[in-house]
């Protein structure tokens, strides 16, 4: 795998380096073969560039006297080169995976390379669950835990993830009080912000099992999701929980807590929900945010755009 370094149009130093680097990956750092080779073919593509646009062979000297500029003449090329900004960034991530070793072994230190902005990746999000799979994974969610009660705490939260279109952090804020207001709960957002939830029969009755079976009994102000010992219930146990089962049901990776909330929304939208209703329902400030969250597609789109605009029934009655 290293011996392509020989191939290069760099200095015996920097070939030497080059092999130590990688070698340092896999031993060291442990990263799989796949990360190391991924990690060498950005940094050799690099060295490639960098020969061309300094006009010579790379030497430790060569690669110590890059300048800002002589980093992003290269991220440009990347670019020009149709490189996605995921594709940009992580070789952007190995070329300085390989200044840092340089650097902490003491053979070259180059500043200009820590200046250089990582290229802004795109958001993204998770994928929702098909109906029948969320359907399956609330079904299911009791009968992983050994505690009986905890696989109704984890069925409980799933359920009201998917059927209220809550944050994690909004669910595991949410006191034993919020939870006797129900049928509806008064969730805290983004921003501090606070709206009203409306909470479907059945994820009432979730909570409620799930309640009458925690056998830690806590005054109004005390929280709702605990974990095994009765502490406040943390994200990672919830995102572990659902790991499991969604190893169990062989559902995607993109099956995660999070998931659950795109899923409320997408579905809700593909059933004919308000797109402004929605918007309300997950606390966002932009519809904007509520289009890419549930993943509308063109046609479905121009749908809602024409019940809603008021000149619509103008068009249609011409």
């Amino acid at each position: 795998m290293i011996a392509a370094a020989g191939l290069l149009p760099v200095e015996a130093d920097a070939a030497a380096s080059c092999r130590d680097w990688t070698t340092w990956l896999a031993d060291e750092k442990r990263l799989s073969a796949h990360t190391v080779a991924a990690y060498q073919s950005d940094v050799f593509a690099f060295l490639r560039f960098t020969a061309a646009h300094r006009g010579g062979a790379v030497s430790h000297s060569a690669l110590a006297s890059l300048a800002l500029n002589d980093f992003r003449a290269w991220v440009t090329h990347l670019a020009r080169e149709d490189h996605a900004a995921t594709s940009r960034g992580r070789a952007l991530s190995s070329v300085r995976s390989y200044f840092s070793f340089l650097d902490r072994r003491g053979i070259l230190h180059n500043a200009a390379i820590g200046l250089l902005r990582s290229p802004k990746l795109p958001k993204s999000l998770p994928k929702p669950l098909t109906v029948p799979d969320a359907a399956a994974l609330l079904d299911h969610a009791e009968d992983t835990p050994q505690e009986p009660w905890i696989g109704l705490r984890d069925r409980a939260l799933f359920t009201l993830l998917y059927g209220a279109g809550l944050r994690i952090a909004e669910a595991l804020s949410l006191t034993v009080r919020d939870a006797e207001a129900l049928p509806t709960l008064r969730v805290t957002g983004k921003g501090n912000k606070q709206r009203l939830v409306p909470i479907l029969p059945p994820v009432t009755a979730a909570l409620r099992a799930y309640l009458t079976a925690c056998p830690y009994k806590r005054d109004g102000s005390g929280p709702l999701f605990i974990g095994l010992k009765g502490e406040t219930l943390n994200p990672g146990v919830a995102q572990r929980q659902m790991r499991v089962l969604r190893h169990q049901m062989q559902l995607p990776d993109t099956a995660t807590p999070h998931a659950l909330r795109h899923s409320f929304a997408t579905h809700l939208l593909a059933d004919g929900g308000d797109l402004r209703a929605i918007q309300e329902l997950l606390g966002h400030a932009s519809l904007s945010t509520t289009q890419r969250y549930t993943e509308i597609d063109a046609t479905r789109l121009l749908e809602v755009h024409a019940k809603a605009h008021p000149r619509a029934s103008d068009r249609q009655a011409s």
